[in-house]
This record gives structure tokens, C-alpha cells and sequence, in this order.
């Protein structure tokens, strides 16, 4: 489980592919601090296991459904990628629940500046998860949703986002890994599964603010 709250921005050292199997080498300093075999680390929103680490770097294996299902395929070496450790239990929680697990792939259709904030209008296959205000995962960043239609949605990025992730230098046309908020799936899941021995209807759940 991870915050969106990006540690730092790491660079990709190289990539060894095999057909729709990749294995990354990243560079990073401040997430291999306390790194084992078997840890989990987010890049760019995507949940990988560490294979072999040093002080500096460290190796992930990205499998067939992460490579078609992610914008992990696009990379190079030298790419810039977003990195967040796993979160601990008794840490400070400052973005939202983000599990990791990319859910669509958003494409940038447009960027513009208003005074300091940069805003994004991102495109997607389905907005029904996705609420106003609500929050969002981006390439592996928490953020806030400012608009919505039925196409996609709109993020803005204060300047210290600008700077301290991927998404500051990300343009028209780029391609985005999208993770909504997951307790808006959990929520339709139970709604779909709920009976008469539950009580639980969407007409409840609306009278009660949900």
C-alpha cells in the first residue's frame, strides 16, 4: 500500500526485454536507504517487487500484464520515473490509499498555466469512479480531481509537484498510468453483491452522504 506522496524522482539505468517481459534497473538513493530483497516500491504508480538492490539502485521484473496493462512498456534508459516505498503503519499518511495496481491508462489531451498551478486534462476509458474533489493517483501521485466529464478529468499541480515528479515535464499526447480511488470500486462492488439480508441499497447509502 502507498500514499502518492512521491519520494523521489529516479532514473531508469537500463532495461533488459524479453518479448513482454522487462527487467528495470533504477536509480535511486532515498528508497534503497532501507531496501530488501522482496520489498515493495512504486514506479510511476506501479507496484513492483525488488529483485536485487545496492546503494543506489535496484531491479524489478515487470510481467506481461504489467507491460501491456502499463505505461511501463514506454520507458527508456535514462527515463525519469516516480518512486514511493511502500508505506509503514505508524507512518504519516499525507496523500490517499493508492494500492499500486493501475486501473486505466490516460492519455494528456491538455496542459495550461494559470498563474502558479499547471492543470492537465487527462482522458480515460471510464470516469464513473472518479468524483469531483475526490482523489486520484497519477503516475503514481495523489491528487485532487477539479474537473470531470464523461470523457476525463481535470488535475492541477502546485509548483513543488511540478518539481518533484514526473508529471511536471509530462506534455500533450503523453500517456499516464491512472489508479482511482479504490474505495469508489469497493463501494460499487458491494452494491452489486448487496441482498435484502444486507439493507444496504444505493438509495441508504445516499440518504446516510455516501
Amino acid at each position: 500500500m502507498f500514499t502518492g506522496i512521491v519520494e523521489e524522482k529516479g532514473k531508469i539505468g537500463s532495461i533488459t526485454q524479453q518479448n513482454q517481459a522487462l527487467q528495470l534497473k533504477i536509480q535511486g538513493k532515498k528508497v534503497t536507504e532501507d531496501v530488501s530483497v522482496g520489498d515493495s516500491i512504486s514506479v510511476n504508480g506501479v507496484c513492483l517487487t525488488v529483485t536485487n538492490f545496492a546503494s543506489d539502485w535496484f531491479t524489478v521484473d515487470v510481467i506481461p500484464e504489467t507491460f501491456r496493462g502499463s505505461s511501463l512498456s514506454k520507458l527508456s534508459a535514462q527515463s525519469a520515473v516516480n518512486l514511493e516505498r511502500a508505506m509503514h503503519a505508524n507512518g504519516r499518511f499525507g496523500g490517499h490509499f493508492v494500492s499500486g495496481h493501475v486501473d486505466a491508462l490516460g492519455t494528456i489531451e491538455r496542459t495550461w498555466q494559470e498563474d502558479n498551478a499547471k492543470y492537465y486534462y487527462i482522458s480515460v476509458p471510464e470516469t464513473r469512479y472518479i468524483t469531483m474533489k475526490g482523489s486520484i493517483s497519477v503516475d503514481g501521485t495523489s491528487l485532487t480531481v477539479f474537473g470531470l466529464d464523461e470523457k476525463g478529468f481535470t488535475i492541477s499541480l502546485i509548483p513543488e509537484t511540478q518539481t518533484a515528479t514526473v508529471l511536471g515535464a509530462k506534455n500533450q499526447g503523453d500517456i499516464v498510468n491512472v489508479e482511482f480511488d479504490m474505495l469508489a470500486k469497493y463501494m460499487e462492488r458491494l452494491l452489486q453483491t448487496s441482498n435484502q439480508t444486507t439493507g444496504i441499497t444505493e438509495d441508504k447509502l445516499e440518504k446516510y452522504g455516501f
